[in-house]
C-alpha cells in the first residue's frame, strides 16, 4: 500500500513539473544579485586578506565556497539509500540523467521528492548520523581555514536543513545554518521544499544590517539571489579551477572529531560509483552466501585458503600467544577491541581453534549460525561475571569490551569486569577494511550485518597479539587494567581512546541508549 502510494506520487509530481517546466522554462534559469557589481571580488578566497577577521560576520555558500564537489547527487543518494531503501536510490539513480538535464532547481526539487516523499520526520536520522562524514570529506582545507577565521559564520544553502544542519553546527561550529524547510503533513514530508522567499531572517541577522563588516563568500556558478547576500559589504566570488585544486581537510583539523556514523556504504557514492554498486550486489549476494557456506562447514585447515581465494584477507601480527602458559583450570581470556559482529569468528580462524565468544546485541539469526560457542551478556554485572567465570573454567573465551562497535580510529571506554575474572588476559588488536557496504549498524536490521560485510569484494581483517597483561592478581585496580589494556591496543592500532560508551554511540546514531531491544532492529 506505501509503495504504490509512493509510485502514484511520483507520477502526479513529475507530470506537474513537465507542465511547469514547458509552460515556463525561463523560471529554471539562475538568477543573480541585484546588488551592485562593485561589491564583486574574483578571488578564490579570503586568504589574501591578512587583517583580523573575528570582528566580521562571513555569510558562504555552502555549496559554493566549502565544498569541493559540485555535484549534490551523492548526498541525495545517501538519503535514498540509508533513510529509504535501495529501490528508492534506484529510481534516483535512473533519473539522474533527467535531472542534469532540467535545471538545478527542478533537479533539485526531484532528488527531494524522491528522496523525502513518505519518510517520517521523527526518525530520520541520516543528516546525524549518515551525511556528516561524506560532507567532511568534501570539504576544502583552503576554504574551512578562511570560514573559520570570521566571527559570526553563517551557512546557506539551497539543500533541505536537515541534510546540512548538523555538519554545519556539530562538526564545523558554524554558528548559523540557512537551509531550505521541508514541508511536513502528519508527521511526515511530502517531498516538497519551501519556497526561498518564505524564509524569514530579519532576526538573524538583526544587528548586523546596519554594518559595514559583512563578508559573503560564494561561487561563479552558485545563483546570489538569496536575501542574506544583499546585506554583504563585499562579495568574493570563487571559481571551480580554484575549487578543484582544494585540498581536503586533514581529520586531525576537523573541530570536532567523527567517532560515530551510520549507514551501510561505505563510499561516495557518484553516479559512476553507484552503478558499479547495483551491478555488483547480485553478484555479490551469492559471493557472500558462498562464502557463509564455506566459513560454517569447513575446517579452518581448508576454509583459510578457500576464503583467501574469493578475496577475503586475514593477516596474523606477533602470533607468539601459542606459547603463552595458562593457570589451570582456566583458559586465556582474549580481550578485543570491537570492529564487527565477527571479531570472534576471524579471530578463530586467525587461532586456527573454535573459541567461546562472549558478546553483547547478538542478533538471534547470528546466534543460531555462528559455528562457534557464544553467550549473549545481559549488562548484568553480578549474572555476566557469574557466566563468564564459568565459561573461562571451561577453555579460552573472547571478550569485546567495549559493548558496541567503532568504526573510526577510536576506541571506547573498557569495561572493567574482564579484570578481574582472570590472570590470563591477552590484548588483540583488530582492523577492519571494507570498500562497498559496512557490516555495522546502530539502528539497521543486525541480522544483515555479516551478509553486507561479506558482499565487500576484498574484505579484510587484521588480528594484532599483544603482550599478556595480569589481571585479577594484578596490584593495580580492575579500571586501572582496563584502561592499560585500552590503551595498549590502541597504540598498537594507531586508535585514539576515549572514554566514550555504547550509550554515547546510541544516543547520537539512533536516539535511544541502545539497550532495549525494540529499539534496535534485529531479526
Amino acid at each position: 500500500m506505501s509503495n504504490a502510494f509512493f509510485f502514484k506520487a511520483l507520477v502526479v509530481f513529475f507530470a506537474r513539473l513537465l507542465l511547469k517546466y514547458f509552460k515556463n522554462p525561463k523560471t529554471l534559469h539562475r538568477s543573480f544579485s541585484t546588488t551592485t557589481q562593485s561589491k564583486f571580488h574574483k578571488h578564490p578566497s579570503l586568504a589574501h586578506r591578512q587583517e583580523d577577521l573575528s570582528d566580521h560576520t562571513l555569510i558562504f555558500s555552502v555549496e559554493g565556497s566549502l565544498l569541493k564537489s559540485q555535484s549534490l547527487f551523492p548526498y541525495f543518494l545517501l538519503v535514498a539509500f540509508e533513510a529509504g531503501s535501495i529501490l528508492r536510490a534506484l529510481i534516483l539513480f535512473i533519473l539522474y540523467p533527467f535531472i542534469c538535464v532540467v535545471g538545478h532547481e527542478m533537479g533539485l526539487k526531484i532528488m527531494v521528492m524522491v528522496c523525502f516523499l513518505g519518510i517520517k520526520e521523527q526518525s530520520f536520522r541520516a543528516g546525524t548520523a549518515v551525511l556528516p562524514k561524506f560532507f567532511l570529506e568534501d570539504v576544502g582545507s583552503e576554504s574551512f581555514e578562511v570560514v573559520r577565521r570570521g566571527g559570526k559564520k553563517v551557512g546557506v544553502t539551497d539543500l533541505p536543513r536537515v541534510m546540512v544542519d548538523s555538519f554545519l553546527r556539530d562538526y564545523l561550529e558554524i554558528d548559523i545554518v540557512v537551509g531550505r524547510e521541508l514541508k511536513v503533513r502528519s508527521g511526515y514530508f511530502v517531498g516538497l521544499m519551501e519556497e526561498k522567499k518564505k524564509i524569514v531572517l530579519d532576526e538573524v541577522l538583526e544587528d548586523e544590517k546596519t554594518s559595514s563588516k559583512i563578508i559573503g563568500i560564494s561561487s561563479f556558478n552558485i545563483s546570489l539571489d538569496h536575501q542574506l547576500f544583499s546585506l554583504c559589504k563585499e562579495i568574493y566570488l570563487v571559481s571551480g579551477a580554484d575549487r578543484r585544486n582544494w585540498h581536503h581537510l586533514p581529520t586531525e583539523k576537523y573541530p570536532k572529531p567523527l567517532i560515530f556514523h551510520d549507514g551501510r556504504l561505505a563510499f561516495r557514492p557518484t553516479p559512476l560509483a553507484t552503478l558499479a554498486m547495483f551491478m555488483w550486489v547480485p553478484f555479490g549476494f551469492s559471493l557472500a552466501l558462498f562464502r557463509a557456506i564455506i566459513g560454517l562447514t569447513l575446517p579452518y585447515n581448508m576454509l583459510i585458503p578457500i576464503l583467501a581465494f574469493t578475496g577475503l584477507r586475514l593477516q596474523v601480527i606477533n602470533p607468539h600467544f601459542l606459547q603463552y602458559s595458562v593457570s589451570k583450570p582456566k583458559g586465556l581470556l582474549y580481550v578485543c577491541n570491537h570492529r564487527t559482529l565477527l571479531d570472534p569468528l576471524y579471530f578463530s580462524f586467525g587461532l586456527k581453534k573454535p573459541v567461546t565468544a562472549a558478546t553483547y546485541s547478538l542478533s538471534r539469526v547470528s546466534e543460531i549460525m555462528a559455528p562457534i560457542k557464544t553467550v549473549r551478556l545481559t549488562r548484568d554485572r553480578n549474572r555476566d561475571a557469574e557466566m563468564m567465570e564459568r565459561l573461562l573454567n571451561q577453555g579460552d573465551m573472547i571478550v569485546c569490551p567495549e559493548g558496541t562497535t567503532c568504526r573510526e580510529p577510536f576506541l571506547l571506554r573498557f569495561s572493567p569486569l574482564f579484570a578481574e575474572l582472570s590472570d590470563d588476559i591477552v590484548p588483540v588488536g583488530m582492523d577492519v577494511k571494507v570498500s562497498l557496504f559496512y557490516g555495522t549498524t546502530a539502528s539497521g536490521f543486525k541480522c544483515l550485518d555479516p551478509v553486507l560485510f561479506l558482499m565487500n569484494p576484498f574484505p579484510s581483517y587484521t588480528i594484532q597479539f599483544l603482550d599478556k597483561v595480569s589481571g585479577a592478581n594484578s596490584e593495580k585496580s580492575r579500571i586501572d587494567v582496563a584502561n592499560y589494556v585500552q590503551s595498549e591496543i590502541g597504540k598498537a592500532l594507531g586508535f585514539e581512546c576515549t572514554g566514550l560508551t555504547r550509550k554515547d554511540k546510541y544516543l547520537i546514531l539512533a536516539g535511544n541508549d541502545g539497550v532495549a531491544y525494540t529499539t534496535v532492529k534485529r531479526c
